[in-house]
């Protein structure tokens, strides 16, 4: 009997057995879709997982599903609100109060409402939340990152930010609000942060890459309302696949040292040749400093 195994399923076994012990890994958005099933994956390798999550009601239900299904009492979870910079500090605060190391950070936290919705801080949703949180998360970690090297650090991207470009005149929908636009740019921001990020590490021993999970059935597209909503659910990728290639840069020892590339079923791809734009990665972070009023000292 021919058994044939696809590229995914050959880099996931390859990972197989790669033990995770004495790692943190700490997941934003972990408690539904890709981000439950990452957690899940790296708790079930034996890494100290702490999930990061807007309500508690949901996270400790995930977290508890979580140490069940990996036999794993290492996985904790941390309560934020990734909208708000405020929260996104205390998370940064707590987190480093708690803990020593910090081996991988995944930046998967997203949302994609289909009307412009402003936070109490004055910031557009997805701008807030897709880019700015994360950007201002790995910031206000890098210390302990790059004390815990090699260490990873891998930003949730989509194939939507091939379509899209920066417009540094409306990065907060101002001047009008096309919901798959806005998302498409924020996921070409988080493309241009993991670039201009690899320069800024360079020596360090922390990586940085940025993935596509495909088109995956996830909480995602609760803001959708007819065909689009019926695909999301009944057409998409499971999370389990959409997760597969977060959990492969994570933990695999076939990407120690790979940087700077961007992935979609655990093999590099070819991405937005903005991406390369040196230029608009470091304006696009100039911006991101002054919107989450953070100073880095370095160009």
């Amino acid at each position: 009997m021919l058994i044939f195994i696809t590229n995914d399923e050959f880099n996931q076994e390859s990972a197989k057995g790669f033990s995770m012990k004495g790692k943190t890994c700490l997941i934003t958005g972990a408690n539904s879709g890709i981000g439950k099933v990452m957690a899940l994956e790296i708790a079930k390798k034996g890494a100290r997982v702490v999930m990061v999550c807007r309500s508690k009601e949901l996270g400790q239900a995930a977290q508890k599903d979580i140490i069940a299904q990996s036999n794993n009492q290492s996985v904790e979870l941390m309560l934020a609100d990734l909208s708000l910079m405020s929260e996104v500090r205390s998370l940064a605060d707590e987190f480093k109060q708690n803990h020593e190391k910090l081996h991988v950070l995944i930046n998967n936290a997203a949302l994609w409402p289909t009307k412009r919705i402003m936070t109490s801080e004055g910031l557009e949703t997805q701008f807030a939340i897709n880019h700015l949180s994360h950007f201002l998360l790995t910031n206000l970690l890098l210390d302990i990152i790059k004390s815990s090297a090699p260490a990873r650090i891998i930003n949730v991207s989509s194939g939507l930010h091939k379509r899209a470009k920066i417009d540094f005149d409306n990065l907060q929908a101002e001047k009008s609000y096309k919901h798959m636009r806005v998302y498409g740019q924020t996921k070409l921001e988080n493309v241009l942060f993991t670039k201009e990020l690899v320069r800024r590490l360079d020596g360090t021993g922390v990586t940085v890459n940025s993935f596509t999970p495909g088109m995956t059935s996830t909480n995602l597209g609760r803001y959708m309302s007819g065909g689009a909503k019926w695909f999301m659910r009944h057409m998409a990728r499971s999370p389990e696949k959409g997760a597969s290639t977060g959990v492969y840069l994570a933990t695999s020892p076939e990407v120690e040292g790979i940087t700077g590339k961007y992935f979609g079923d655990s093999k590099e791809m070819k991405y937005n040749k903005i991406g390369d734009d040196v230029g608009i990665a470091k304006r696009l972070w100039k911006v991101s400093e002054e919107f989450a009023e953070l100073s880095s000292g370095k160009d």
